[in-house]
Formats: structure tokens, sequence, C-alpha cells
């Protein structure tokens, strides 16, 4: 497989939970907080608001570029 397709959530902290980078590979439409912090740390009633502080960004990158890379920077 060459391409790596991932949402990245980064959540700061929130009440008493502290910042967690998340990721998962889901499609575009679905890179949200909902669908990708899992398990979420906050109750039922914190979901939204926890989720308004989270910046989700789509990543698609080539794996073979990355081994390219890795291997001409002689990281294995």
């Amino acid at each position: 497989n060459s391409e790596d397709v991932r949402c990245k959530c980064i959540c700061p902290p929130y009440k008493d939970h502290s910042g967690h980078i998340y990721n998962k590979n889901v499609s575009q439409k679905d890179c949200d907080c909902l669908h990708v912090v899992e398990p979420m740390p906050v109750p039922g009633p914190d979901v939204e608001a926890y989720c308004l502080r989270c910046e989700c960004k789509y990543e698609e990158r080539s794996s073979v570029t990355i081994k390219v890379n890795q291997c001409n920077s002689g990281i294995y």
C-alpha cells in the first residue's frame, strides 16, 4: 500500500483531562472529533465542548516516499 491516509486530531487540555493527539485511518468526510477521538475522554454533556477545542486535519502521504527518505538518511 503506497498511500497512507489518516485523520489527526490535536485536542488541548480540557478540565481535568490532559491534551492528546489522536490518529485514525478514516475517510476525509469522517475526519472530525466524533469519528477519530476514541475512547472519548469526557462524558456525554462535555463532548461538544471538548470537540470544539480539537483541531482535526486530514493527511495523505506516500509511504514509498517516506521509506525512500528514511533509507537515504540512514534511518531504518
